[in-house]
């Protein structure tokens, strides 16, 4: 099997980081330096079905079907990911912590099997790379504690602008 494992350290609270990665509001604005997903019914209760919509590509929909599996806010949030298309289903888990005056974020993506496995971990991790190391710092910094966006940091282009309609 193969995996995507990246740990990534940011100096903001536990809650600031939990709020950014779980607000449906907030999760294109840092997953726009990658494929710019938009999460669709997207709740942090245990059974909640979403998806997640980006702009299509060659051989994909841009389409994510997921299931939340675990939620111990602040700390846990697990969900499965099958492509809209079919294929494998795999699961991703965000795990916050503590750590020295800030937070400690490990993502996992787990569950890749085969020559494609291995070759969609190199994609993603390379996607997921960036949007951990630019994407989320970016909206952080731009959140005040209470997890509201500056008004200055609205001024700039929105997550639309880099995310096409789905039409089903």
């Amino acid at each position: 099997m193969s995996a995507i494992h990246i740990v990534r350290d940011y100096p903001h609270s536990p809650a600031k980081v939990w709020h950014a990665v779980t607000d449906p509001g907030l999760i294109p604005l840092w997953t726009a330096t990658g494929a710019g997903a938009r999460p669709e019914g997207f709740t942090t209760t245990v059974g909640a079905r979403f998806q997640f919509i980006a702009k299509p590509k060659p051989g994909w929909s841009g389409i994510v079907d997921c299931v939340v599996l675990e939620v111990d806010e602040p700390r846990l949030l697990r969900y499965s990911w099958t492509d809209h298309g079919g294929g494998e289903t795999t699961e991703v888990a965000y795990r916050i912590e503590p750590h020295g005056t800030g937070t400690r974020f490990a993502y996992d993506h787990t569950g890749f099997t085969g020559a494609g496995g291995v070759l969609m971990t190199q994609i993603l991790g390379h996607v997921r790379r960036k949007m951990l190391r630019v994407g989320l710092p970016a909206v952080l910094n731009d959140l005040d504690e209470a997890g509201r966006l500056r008004p200055e940091a609205l001024s700039g282009p929105g997550p639309d602008s880099l995310i096409e309609p789905v039409t089903r």
